[in-house]
């Protein structure tokens, strides 16, 4: 990354304050840890020419501190034989990927399309055997969520489930228009997490996340220059890295919320600014800004 070395740390003690919201996010490594340790990430996504969305939120989980990342394509033979910027990463189908029993948590939606091939897949996921992991749905998977109302009892009986939406695609979950959403963003969320029994992100600007019991926070971090492409599947995956790694959900959602505005805000910050901002970006300022606050705290 261009910028990588040349982050600012101007607005580091505001971010360390704010950041004390979530000890879990930024509690220091154990040094006996090893890659088992920090979780497996499974990401689910990525139809046939949207195969860069599944591929950012994966990056981005990897970024984040997880031990193992795979990232699964909804489709009938891999796109690409390795990642070339990050082999880190291991790739899979999406229907092989489901049938492995090693996953810490779940990612589904990025780029996933809503052809029946998707429905299958998050079909499969809410009927699993094993339901313990946690599941975040984001794009994609919202709206089939969205339009098949048999869905609904599934992913309410879904035991730790995660619902990132923004305004059109809330609107699409509760079948009202999008102004409607945006004119009382705090109901809307309440009523998505009380319909579902989730943790819901409502994007946008001031983020809104809601537990299952109601409970509200509202995000402060974050610029215009998060208005990109691949910005909500850099968050996704920002957020399943951090459930993989054992963090509490409600922590992990609000931290990752936070962290993925504040990384922007570093980016801005950094002689980049808003214009232009790539979604591929926040990830490793994300990384940078995680690290210099849990050094700061030794």
């Amino acid at each position: 990354m261009m910028f990588v070395n040349h982050y600012t740390s101007g607005c580091l003690p505001a971010q360390i304050e704010a950041a004390a919201q979530f000890p879990q996010v930024f509690a220091p490594r154990d040094p006996q840890s090893h890659k088992g340790t920090h979780g497996t990430l499974a990401v689910i996504g990525g139809a046939s020419g949207m195969s860069g969305a599944v591929i950012l939120a994966a990056t981005a989980a990897i970024y984040s501190g997880c031990g193992k990342v795979w990232a699964g394509f909804n489709q009938a033979a891999l796109p690409l034989p390795v990642i070339p910027e990050r082999p880190e990463i291991m790739l899979s189908t999406g229907n092989a990927l489901q049938k492995r029993s090693d996953i810490h948590a779940w990612v589904m939606g990025c780029g996933m399309d809503v052809c029946p091939e998707a429905l299958a897949l998050l079909h499969t996921r809410l009927t699993a055997p094993d339901r313990s992991t946690p599941l975040l749905l984001d794009a994609d998977a919202v709206t089939l969520l969205s339009r098949h109302a048999d869905l609904t009892a599934l992913a309410r009986d879904y035991p730790t489930l995660v619902l990132t939406p923004h305004p059109a695609e809330a609107a699409r979950l509760l079948n009202t228009a999008t102004a409607d959403i945006q004119s009382n963003r705090q109901a809307a969320v309440t009523e998505i997490s009380r319909i579902f029994n989730a943790y819901t992100v409502l994007k946008g600007r001031h983020s809104l996340v809601c537990s299952p019991n109601g409970s509200l926070y509202t995000n402060l971090s974050g610029n215009a220059g998060l208005a990109t492409a691949g910005s909500g599947d850099v968050l996704s995956g920002i957020i399943g890295s951090l459930l993989a790694q054992g963090i509490d959900t409600e922590q992990a959602v609000r931290g990752g919320v936070w962290l993925h505005g504040a990384a922007a805000d570093v980016l801005k910050d950094s002689e980049i600014g808003e214009t232009g901002m790539l979604a591929g970006e926040i990830a490793p300022a994300a990384r940078w800004l995680r690290n210099q606050i849990i050094a700061a705290q030794k």
